[in-house]
């Protein structure tokens, strides 16, 4: 591979806001995109990839180059030398790259990937943390898992079109997909792509939604005719889901406290032909009081730490903070006694997250439970990203007696 100076200069100047400015990664990553009309594909693959790679490994590659945060110009570009020489790619002769020692870069990585922590690039306490939920032996592969690009996964808009006529639709446009055992409506692609400018997509034939996120709407057991609430909606992946499930027929009433996450929703559920969603802000305690002891099915996408899908957000190893999951717990269990009161006697309701802490998962479900006698546990599914290859995610359902 030979590196080019726009597409390196454009990486550098994305790296320094993620990193000094505290700028999302994704946010980054689209400004840059924007910025040479002139780039083709691989241009662009080029500058995403290599800017989430850096973000993904930035502890291990400071270590290596030897800089400490906030990171100045230069020390971005030694990083950047580091990723390009453990990756066998050959250095230009630019004066950002004078004096790299290519022979002591790879003798300090194979020193340094003894030490977990620095090796799979995760900040102290977090590594504290997790291996005191999960435990080494699986922290470790799971650590290594979390750390590997995510895989690009569609859902299959069932309202529109089948899993067959979505993968020949494709297939004609040279973006070849691959079913996934166990995902009734997920096609993987074999190489990452831009689906989004593709007719089928304009046309609300799939979704871009990891396989893991695809789970949950079928835990909820929804069927066509029910009245579902979807109480943390955001911009409604799971949503959609469910009014595939629901072949349209009954009502999905989709709540959130962003309103502007529920306007992107209504975007994409006219999109994809979902005509059985409504939309309601929660900005005060009466949307809930007016549900109470109405809904079939309750959805509790809760909001967590995410530490399950660091695989597409790596940039959250490094913006997240332990209080703010202690934080989270608290409101985590505030939701969960709260909207539970929404879900009528004999429905049912799912509390998930896209965390891998037991502390936000089944120790939240166990504490709920032990306070509401009214609900009793059904079953729950643990899903971890070194045994799934997908996102780690965590979903329980309960029953209202």
């Amino acid at each position: 591979m030979r590196l080019h100076r726009n597409l390196c200069f454009a990486t550098v100047d994305g790296l320094l806001l993620i990193f000094n400015e505290g700028m999302y990664a994704d946010k980054v990553v689209q400004q840059l995109l924007k910025r040479d009309k002139r780039w083709g594909s691989r241009d662009r693959g080029f500058v995403a990839e290599t800017t989430y790679d850096i973000v993904r490994w930035k502890r291990l590659y400071a270590e290596i180059a030897d800089v400490k945060e906030p990171f100045s110009r230069d020390d971005v570009w030694r990083m950047f030398a580091v990723w390009a020489t453990l990756r066998g790619i050959k250095l230009p002769d630019w004066k950002y790259f004078e004096g790299t020692p290519l022979r002591k870069i790879k003798g300090r990585f194979d020193e340094l990937s003894k030490v977990r922590k620095i090796k799979e690039s995760i900040p102290d306490w977090m590594d504290e943390l997790i291996v005191s939920e999960l435990g080494e032996a699986v922290w470790n592969k799971e650590a290594t898992a979390l750390n590997e690009q995510a895989d690009v996964i569609l859902r299959t808009n069932t309202l529109k079109t089948t899993k067959e006529k979505l993968q020949t639709e494709l297939f004609d446009l040279d973006v070849e997909t691959e079913s996934i055992e166990g995902y009734p409506d997920a096609l993987k692609l074999k190489e990452r792509s831009n689906v989004f400018t593709t007719n089928a997509f304009q046309n609300g034939w799939f979704e871009v939604q990891d396989a893991s996120s695809q789970l949950v709407a079928e835990f909820l057991e929804v069927k066509p005719g029910m009245k579902v609430v979807d109480t943390c909606a955001g911009a409604g992946g799971k949503t959609l889901h469910m009014a595939a499930l629901m072949e349209n027929k009954g009502q999905i009433i989709a709540m959130d406290i962003y309103e502007n996450k529920l306007k992107e929703l209504k975007r994409r559920a006219k999109r994809a032909g979902a005509h059985n969603i409504e939309f309601r802000v929660i900005d005060s305690t009466k949307p809930i009081k007016k549900l109470h002891d109405k809904a079939d099915r309750v959805l509790i996408d809760a909001p967590c730490s995410g530490l399950g899908v660091l695989r597409r957000n790596p940039d959250a190893k490094w913006k997240l903070r332990p209080e703010f999951i202690e934080k989270i717990k608290v409101t985590q269990q505030e939701i969960l006694e709260q909207y539970s009161r929404m879900v009528k006697p004999g429905g049912k309701l799912v509390y998930a997250t896209c965390s891998i802490l037991p502390s936000e998962n089944e120790n939240q479900v166990k504490t709920f439970l032990e306070s509401n006698k009214e609900f009793t546990f059904i079953k729950d599914k643990k899903v971890l990203s070194h045994k799934s290859g997908f996102d780690g995610f965590y979903m329980a359902l309960l029953e209202r007696k």
